[in-house]
């Protein structure tokens, strides 16, 4: 509404200003090279617009016609650089697929095209990748770093060549020059980071972590995460040489990441040989209540020095009471009971603990609390035997890599803080029986596909089909010529098959404790 209005009153004003000319017409004379014009003023004023677009006219003519060479060159590189532009999106979709051929054939027209453009190098290495070209790859990333702003593309690149060959130094030094070009490449700064970790040289890490929490490529609490680490790394270096400095890094560890058991574990060892007590307890008893730990137990317990298994029992039922500690509170309080040969409470302690599936540690405490409290080899065995084969027990993991004690860094990936007190991974295990029962026969089935069939009952350790014949021993099963005497002609009356019930199975170590009484 208002842009109308506006123009309605540009209109107006116009309007106005020719009828104020045209009631003053005036008169324009003009003498130029002995003739005379004389028209009135309002013609004069006209005669020199026309003149003025006739002059725009003809030079924006003149400028096409001169421009046109131009023009038609332009429009050919515009259609030239749209080509080279697709074949080079095709091209990056191909390989993104893991199309080597495609990747391949668009790669060559985009670079024939699209000459000196970083993306199509970028794809003349992927497409290379995917054929296994390791050569034209590497001539193509080293053809970068003659250029400062592919540089760094061009090092990412051989770091990941180098990295996949196996040649660890050549990719720190690609890694290192990376950082160097730009300290916010996160890449570069971990890899880094890692290869100075997996060195031990504490300082330099130090130094990289401080640098990644500059440029933000680190969360502050992953930063101080890794710099506690760090800490607890040197305490643990600087233990048995100078306790009092260990102390100091493991302290201040601990009060960066309460949670870190090392850290816990080594100031804890440090005040209780100083005859700090009441601080290693306070210590270890953060961490407990963050992440339990066997080690922040024995700590915890042999903290007084001196003190007989009965304190130490004692100790853990303090600690215990503060926080249960999942899984490892009742296994402490019960190694600390067995160790104070209070039998019956290490049989409370571990009796939630046994009712499922027992781990290893649980059933090797169970052999000593029998061997201990009542002598009973045969039972002691028997738990010895399930510890063989029961689930395995929390360690120190990183990347599929177990240790039983822990490590500042992975020594796979040089990761720094890696390791996780965690149950390792384990394949899934099938019993024979049941890998029999359900394989598939070979012959083809009595039953419908959609017949479940006869019902299966289990017998023991043993799957016996209801209706079907139970494996029967040699002095249950009547002699076929004993039978045939009795009465060649009455009709033979089939005897219910008599099922064998073994009363333990060999890998059955018996009756869980639930059945039993302990």
């Amino acid at each position: 509404m208002i842009r109308i209005l506006a123009i309605f009153v540009i209109i107006a004003v116009l309007a106005v200003i020719m009828a104020w000319f045209a009631d003053r017409p005036g008169a324009l004379q003009i003498t130029w090279l002995g003739y005379e014009i004389h028209t009135s003023f309002m013609m004069g004023v006209g005669a020199i617009f026309l003149a003025v677009v006739a002059l725009t006219v003809v030079g924006s003519l003149l400028r096409g016609a001169l421009g046109m060479p131009g023009a038609i060159s332009e429009f050919f590189r515009s259609r030239r650089q749209m080509r080279g532009l697709e074949a080079l999106s095709k091209g990056v979709l191909a390989a993104g697929a893991g199309d080597a051929v495609a990747a391949a054939r668009y790669s060559t027209q985009a670079n024939r095209i699209l000459t000196n453009e970083p993306l199509a190098q970028l794809l003349k290495a992927q497409a290379a990748q995917l054929g296994g070209d390791k050569k034209t790859v590497k001539r193509v990333f080293e053809a970068m770093l003659q250029d400062t702003e592919t540089e760094a593309l061009g090092r990412r690149g051989l770091f990941v060549q180098a990295r996949q060959e196996g040649d660890f130094e050549q990719a720190r030094r690609h890694a290192e020059r990376a950082l160097e070009i730009s300290p916010r490449l996160n890449w570069a700064a971990r890899a880094v980071l890692a290869v100075q970790s997996s060195e031990g040289n504490w300082p330099a890490v130090e130094e990289t972590l401080e640098l990644c929490r500059r440029n933000k490529l680190m969360e502050a609490a992953e930063a101080t995460r890794k710099k506690a680490v760090v800490t607890t790394a040197q305490a643990a270096d600087l233990e048995d040489k100078s306790p009092d400095r260990a102390l100091v890094l493991a302290l201040a560890a601990h009060k960066s990441a309460p949670d870190l058991v090392p850290a816990a574990v080594i100031a804890g060892r440090v005040l209780a040989a100083t005859g700090q007590t009441r601080k290693a307890g306070r210590v270890l008893e953060k961490t407990w209540l963050a992440s339990p730990h066997p080690e922040i137990a024995e700590v915890y317990a042999a903290a007084k020095a001196g003190s007989s298994p009965k304190e130490r029992l004692k100790r853990m039922r303090t600690l215990t009471s503060k926080s249960p500690g999942g899984v490892e509170g009742p296994i402490a309080l019960a190694h600390a009971a067995a160790a104070a040969r209070e039998w019956e409470e290490a049989r409370s302690a571990l009796r939630p603990l046994i009712e499922e599936r027992p781990s290893a540690r649980v059933c090797a405490l169970m052999a000593e609390i029998e061997e201990g409290e009542s002598g009973d080899d045969g039972r002691m065995r028997e738990w010895l035997g399930r510890a063989v084969v029961a689930p395995r027990d929390p360690v120190w993991t990183a990347d599929g890599f177990t240790s039983e004690v822990w490590l500042p860094y992975s020594p796979v990936s040089g990761e720094l803080d890696a390791f996780r007190w965690k149950i390792p991974v384990e394949g899934l295990q099938y019993r024979a029986d049941e890998v029999a029962a359900t394989a598939p026969d070979s012959d083809p089935p009595d039953t419908q596909p959609d017949d479940p069939g006869p019902e299966t009952l289990p017998v023991g350790n043993e799957v016996v089909a209801d209706g079907g014949e139970a494996d029967v021993p040699p002095d249950a099963a009547l002699p076929q010529e004993q039978a045939a005497g009795d009465d060649a002609d009455a009709a033979p009356v089939p005897e219910e098959p008599k099922v064998f019930v073994p009363p333990r199975a060999p890998d059955d170590p018996g009756p869980e404790p639930r059945d039993e009484a302990l």
